[in-house]
């Protein structure tokens, strides 16, 4: 298996110029990126987020909408859902909003599923992103794969996972 690491911002640029189709399995039921802690921390208090910081991402979306590329985001998640997921289901409407399918999978459905060790974005089938966390859920790396096995299993894990998701409209949080 031959991996590369790439930096962020050769991942912002994948993220940007796909040709036909973005899909992305989430498998964690917690993460602690540097840009989504402060925000987290906002609505754990209570405070409101005008979600502000989103609005970059929203854009590449309606971009993407606009020119027939879907963008689609299957997340496995443990129910109840974790304090993580449920801030992350109280900010995914301007996502979905923006063209992004964002579906909702409980875990005790997906037993019977092949799925990657880590989080991935599949890109117009052609390439793999692995995104790699640490155990209390920071970024510890991205990695490409174009090998046709990495691809075809990734392709194969989101196909299954998302036949079972729940779009975000209908899923109601636990």
């Amino acid at each position: 298996m031959n991996m590369e690491r790439i930096s962020d911002e050769e991942f912002g640029k994948l993220l940007t110029t796909f040709e036909r189709e973005l899909v992305h399995l989430e498998t964690r039921d917690a993460y602690g990126t540097a840009v989504e802690l402060p925000h987290m921390a906002k609505w754990a208090s209570g405070e409101t987020d005008d979600l502000e910081w989103l609005q970059g991402w929203c854009a590449v979306l309606r971009e993407a909408a606009s020119a027939g590329k879907p963008v689609r985001r299957a997340r496995i998640v443990s129910e109840p859902l974790s304090d993580y997921q449920r801030w992350s289901y109280s900010i995914a409407q301007p996502m979905v909003d923006a063209g992004e399918d964002i579906r909702w999978v409980p875990r005790r459905l997906v037993s019977s599923i092949a799925i990657p060790g880590n989080d991935f974005y599949l890109i117009d089938n052609l390439l793999v992103v692995f995104l790699i966390y640490t155990g209390n859920g920071l970024d510890a790396g991205k990695f490409t794969s174009s090998d046709p096995a990495d691809i075809q299993l990734c392709r194969s894990s989101f196909d299954a996972v998302w036949e079972l998701s729940v779009p975000h409209h209908e899923y109601h949080p636990l």
